[in-house]
């Protein structure tokens, strides 16, 4: 008989060292949580385990720990040194640094790691509704401070992140409102024949590649002739272009994709009026822009003229008109998600289900319940109720009758 695991009881913990060198603190709420900690040094685990255990024993919260002393930093200072590190790692740092700035800092930046906790972190959700933020913006700022906690964790200056594990009813607040289902794309191929017609060049061209391939927009501007094989038919998309900077795609891999038929021949005609070096699509005026590429507004500005034109609504995006079209339209022609997931790059193959719902076979027949019980009422046939009623009405002179049809009526 295998000898059954011995339970820890609350209020004791234990100290080990891991593969990575770090040591592990691991202890038992009173409430039978359990709970576990990361430090550098094996004497700071020890002592942060030791003033845990008292907390615990004491009735205390186990994360409400006092700094170490009064030089202990602040969130402030080092959020500054972990957005300087995020810059040679993510190509969004910019984007949590304006996230920290404008929403974290004001309300913990003057606090010590140990002195937010989960209610901390339900006030900011709150706040941050209440100044109209869509649960959605709100769910990215925790999850940016979840980010943080995980990271001074590791470097021993934390021992809870208190954005992490949050109660239901805290997470509710912040649950996407968004059904990807709801997605915007052209769904009449025509509109986007209208479109390519409307819009002038480089753009015309710009919107073929994101539609007929789709590429998102930051991998159109970085496209170059040399990644272009239209004899093969095929692409090599390794780059994409955000903020006016050359970076790795947003998975970090390049991928090939498909050259279509149509999307050839604007090629091809594109590589000729162009001459078929460098850049794809070259700004316009490159004597009054210091940027070697075309900007993001500049796009934006050339697909509402033609919007305008065609009729179509001015708040569809790039995505909309290009990377999203082409995943709806693929899926709607009988493409598979698997080879759908390879040309858009996605992560995973569940991102790409989001088009699933737009799958003509979606509810096969030979898929569907199959019983084999009558449901036919007994005794009688069918009766026209409308037929019956027009006799009724022409036997007493009527245009029309008032009465309900019953079943004597009905057999006349």
């Amino acid at each position: 008989m295998a000898r059954r695991t011995r339970r820890r009881g609350w209020g004791q913990g234990s100290v080990e060292q891991l593969k990575s060198g770090y040591w592990r603190i691991r202890w038992r709420e009173r409430a039978g949580e359990r709970r576990t900690a990361k430090y550098a040094d094996r004497g700071d685990a020890e002592a942060v385990l030791a003033r845990i255990l008292g907390n615990v024993r004491d009735g205390k919260p186990s994360g409400h720990v006092a700094p170490e002393s009064a030089d202990a930093p602040l969130l402030s200072e080092l959020a500054e040194k972990w957005i300087e590190r995020r810059q040679q790692t993510h190509r969004a740092w910019r984007g949590d640094k304006n996230l920290w700035k404008k929403h974290l800092k004001p309300m913990f930046g003057h606090l010590h790691p140990a002195e937010v906790d989960q209610g901390g972190v339900r006030r900011l959700v709150e706040t941050k509704l209440a100044e109209e933020l869509s649960p959605q913006s709100v769910g990215n700022i925790v999850r940016l401070l979840s980010t943080f906690y995980s990271d001074i964790i590791e470097q021993g200056l934390a021992q809870v992140n208190p954005a992490r594990a949050l109660p239901r009813s805290t997470r509710r607040l912040i649950k996407s409102t968004h059904d990807p289902r709801q997605t915007a794309f052209i769904e009449k191929q025509g509109d986007i024949a209208r479109i390519y017609s409307k819009l002038e060049q480089p753009f015309a061209t710009m919107f073929a590649v994101g539609a007929l391939a789709g590429l998102r927009p930051g991998e159109i501007i970085g496209l170059e002739w040399g990644d272009v094989d239209l004899g093969a038919g095929r692409m090599l998309v390794q780059r994409q272009v955000r903020h006016g900077k050359v970076g790795p795609t947003k998975s970090g891999k390049p991928r090939l994709v498909p050259i279509i038929g149509p999307l050839s021949k604007i090629l091809a005609g594109w590589k000729l009026a162009t001459g078929g070096e460098g850049l794809l699509f070259k700004p316009l005026t490159p004597w009054r822009s210091r940027s070697k590429f075309i900007k993001d507004s500049t796009m934006r500005d050339a697909l509402r003229v033609a919007f305008r034109a065609c009729g179509l609504p001015e708040t569809w995006t790039w995505y909309t008109v290009s990377r999203h079209t082409y995943a709806s339209q693929h899926v709607m022609g009988g493409g598979s998600l698997a080879t759908l997931r390879e040309i858009l790059g996605h992560s995973s193959v569940t991102v790409t289900e989001r088009y699933a719902h737009l799958r003509s076979d979606l509810f096969k027949p030979e898929d569907l319940l199959k019983l084999s019980v009558g449901m036919s009422r007994e005794g009688g046939a069918v009766v026209d109720l409308a037929a019956a009623r027009a006799q009724k009405a022409g036997e007493n002179g009527q245009g029309m009758t008032t009465g309900k049809v019953d079943e004597a009526d009905a057999r006349g």
